[in-house]
């Protein structure tokens, strides 16, 4: 399994909620980015990340998929 494709050329601003749990899509192929929608079993890709914070906050999620620091834009799509 890998990354197929890209979701996008730049992060994806988002409000996350204290000790919610997200799926970050890994593969670019979910057409809800940057959240998985499960499109990567169709697709055969890398599944999604699951992650959560711990206190409620603004972040900017990759898009690119080639950050270093999943599921965190790091500037990779530059």
């Amino acid at each position: 399994m890998s990354n197929n494709i890209k979701g996008g050329n730049s992060p994806i601003e988002c409000e996350l909620e204290a000790n919610k749990k997200y799926a970050w899509c890994t593969c670019g192929h979910s057409n809800s980015q940057p959240f998985c929608n499960g499109a990567h079993r169709k697709a055969e890709a890398t599944p999604s990340m699951v992650f959560e914070v711990p206190e409620a906050k603004t972040a900017f999620l990759c898009n690119c998929k080639l950050t270093k620091n999943p599921p965190y834009c790091d500037g990779s799509h530059k």
